[in-house]
């Protein structure tokens, strides 16, 4: 159950849940976290072509108990696979791709990219995902990557039953509040664990 919101709490959620706004600029690479929505590559793709980056590292593996986006051909597939193919559809040059597909969550995301990407080459980097999810995608990176890299988010809006969670108007739908807030409270709990870099200070009032 989401309790009733503050003004205070809802920006300091947003702030925490979608980041601080950051306008995008050139990076050494494009980082695609694992999903099946059209945004992943869709906003990978306008990133490459506005030389926001010159190499894509895609990653993903097969997620059998996940949601699937109905758009989606192949429970069976790798996300990365299906990514990379949709980004060679849409002009991404193959050999500017780099794929790792074993990872089922946001955090193997991170460790198993690792193994098919010196990162310690890489000093910033773009990162795609869905836009309620880019504090814990952030987070995640800064706190498993061993290397000191500028990360810029480049995220996009997912549709969940019939409403979009954008930044700024997720608190008007139950939808929202509820994503947005289970956002939060997984950075809370993948903090403690060490997992996600942890919150400076937790947010008076959720528990």
């Amino acid at each position: 159950m989401v309790p009733e919101l503050t003004v205070e709490q809802i920006e300091k959620l947003t702030d925490i849940v979608f980041l601080p706004t950051v306008a995008p600029q050139p990076c050494d690479v494009i980082f695609v976290f694992g999903g099946t929505y059209p945004g992943h590559w869709q906003k990978a793709i306008d990133a490459y072509h506005k030389g926001y980056g010159a190499r894509v590292i895609v990653t993903g593996g097969v997620k059998p108990n996940a949601f699937k986006h109905p758009t989606w051909p192949d429970a069976q597939m790798p996300e990365s696979e299906g990514i990379r193919a949709k980004l060679i559809e849409g002009g991404v040059e193959p050999d500017d791709i780099v794929v790792e597909n074993r990872s089922r969550n946001t955090l193997e995301n991170v460790l198993f990219a690792q193994e098919v990407v010196d990162f310690s080459t890489v000093c910033s980097m773009l990162f795609v995902g869905k836009s309620f999810c880019a504090g814990r995608e952030y987070r995640t990176l800064t706190q498993n990557v061993p290397f000191p890299i500028r990360y810029i988010p480049f995220g996009f809006d997912a549709e969940y039953y019939g409403h979009f969670i954008p930044r700024h108007e997720w608190m008007r739908s139950t939808t929202g509040r509820d994503l947005v807030l289970g956002e939060y409270l997984k950075i809370r709990r993948y903090g403690r664990l060490g997992h996600v870099l942890p919150l400076k200070q937790e947010i008076d009032g959720i528990e």
